[in-house]
């Protein structure tokens, strides 16, 4: 299931919790974990979380997953590479 998630991520775009969920047929806690399994292997990392020190001159700012309480990740180069 794993690999299934990093092909939904690769694929680009953005994707929701709810969304991957719904597509996974996963709850949000086990998808969390699977997140935090891809980023332990090395294929995704976390985005910044502090957005009033990282995100000031975001158009985003204020409206975007992190200020809000949410997650973002992006892919590492072993994620966007496959290996």
């Amino acid at each position: 299931m794993l690999r299934t998630l990093l092909e939904k991520v690769t694929t680009g775009g953005v994707h929701s919790y709810a969304d991957l969920c719904r597509e996974l047929g996963v709850s949000e806690s086990l998808l969390e974990q699977m997140l935090m399994d891809l980023e332990r292997m090395g294929y995704l990392k976390r985005v910044g979380t502090d957005c009033e020190r990282h995100c000031a001159n975001c158009s985003l700012n204020g409206t975007c997953a992190i200020s809000q309480g949410g997650q973002v990740w992006t892919l590492t180069e072993k994620g966007t590479t496959g290996r």
